[in-house]
């Protein structure tokens, strides 16, 4: 199975060596053959949550042509796979780009979304041992739709003592601009959500959305934590 990978620009500017590699390294595993569109740039999202939609239609457009060639589009990132989703309603009234847009939406997912629905894995031999707890992030489970694959993926990695995080569902104050334009908010978010991982007696936080686990781990640092944050590509590439 061909997969185009989207790194996604968290990934590649701060993540690469980590969460890049162990996507890779896990697909390979499951039998898929992987290409790194050179051309590929930001999903546009940031632009398009501020309101700057005619900006995001020529990024949409740049992205929709370099992954065009895709059978597969997977990415580490649920909240950038939902922005892929959000293309057709950019080009409503645009009959040329409309069915282009629609295309790359249906053919793109995110990394636990695709193995465990397109490829039909639940189970991917990893071994990890630690006390864990798990952050559902908004855009994954509220734009995306996307909220059984990871727990069922971590649900079969050996050696994994798992607690449930207390108030899953509430966000943790990053929101992309959010937590820049409305920062004593965000700030208390993020407080209030360390003191519910603290809660679980997790070492490891576990995150599939790049964008959370930095907000999140950054406010564990300056707290003097010593919870450790790991994306979920990390955990299901671990085996002894």
């Amino acid at each position: 199975m061909k997969v185009s990978l989207f790194l996604t620009c968290l990934a590649d500017a701060a993540y690469p060596a980590d969460v890049g590699r162990s996507t890779v390294e896990v697909l390979e595993r499951l039998g898929c053959e992987i290409d790194f569109p050179k051309n590929q740039t930001c999903c546009g999202q940031p632009a398009y949550n501020s309101g700057f939609h005619r900006e995001t239609r020529d990024v949409a457009m740049h992205m929709i042509r370099t992954f065009e060639h895709a059978d597969y589009i997977v990415s580490p990132s649920g909240s950038c796979v939902a922005m892929l989703k959000e293309y057709p309603h950019l080009f409503e009234d645009d009959p040329e780009w409309i069915g282009r847009a629609k295309k790359m939406a249906d053919k793109s997912y995110e990394l636990t979304q695709f193995i465990v629905n397109v490829l039909e894995v639940e189970d991917v031999g990893a071994e990890f041992e630690g006390n864990v707890t798990y952050h559902t992030s908004c855009h994954m489970t509220r734009l995306l739709g996307e909220r059984e694959a990871p727990m069922k993926l971590l649900k079969n990695v050996k050696g994994l003592n798992f607690t449930e995080l207390p108030n899953k569902q509430q966000c943790c104050g990053f929101g992309g601009t959010f937590s820049v334009k409305m920062l004593p908010i965000s700030e208390q978010m993020v407080d209030e959500k360390v003191q519910h991982i603290e809660e679980t007696n997790a070492d490891i936080l576990i995150g599939a959305d790049l964008g959370c686990l930095m907000n999140i781990g950054g406010r564990i640092d300056r707290q003097g934590k010593s919870v450790k944050v790991m994306h979920i590509a990390e955990i299901l590439n671990s085996q002894k």
